[in-house]
């Protein structure tokens, strides 16, 4: 139809002409109450917006002559995020001489990543940045999010 018929049609049933395709020939449009749809539409986002979780990096750090207890109880705390849905970095800070024995800490933080195996995945392999080894850790999908 026109859009002249199409308009006055709108009007008379006091609904919104709203192009759908306007460069389609002719161009397509549908008779709907816009605030009505702008509304809903709004209130899915809020909903969507309310059930994404944000991810958050939590970082653990240690240096290459931690203790053992000391190593466990920030295991347990790493553990605790990863159950959490966080990802976790690990970092193992040098100084001073500890420097030239990196390999001590790389051992750690592989030793760390076993240890955490079976609640959280190794995203890289143990990495220096300066005076600083870090690795990420991220949870492992759950059986529930596959399906």
């Amino acid at each position: 139809m026109s859009s002249q018929e199409a308009l006055r049609l709108a009007e008379e049933r006091d609904l919104d002409l709203v192009k759908i395709s306007p460069n389609a020939v002719p161009p397509v449009c549908k008779l709907m109450d816009y605030g009505k749809y702008r509304f809903e539409q709004t209130k899915r986002e809020k909903e969507a917006r309310k059930n994404q979780r944000v991810v958050e990096v939590k970082e653990i750090r240690m240096s290459p002559s931690i203790d053992v207890n000391d190593f466990n109880v920030k295991l347990r705390n790493a553990q605790k995020f990863l159950s959490e849905g966080n990802r976790c970095k690990i970092t193992v800070r040098f100084r001073g001489r500890e420097m030239a024995h990196t390999n001590i800490g790389q051992d750690l933080l592989v030793k760390f990543a076993e240890d955490c195996g079976e609640v959280a995945v190794m995203d890289k392999s143990p990495k220096l940045e300066g005076r600083h080894m870090s690795i990420f850790l991220s949870p492992k999908p759950s059986k529930d999010a596959k399906k």
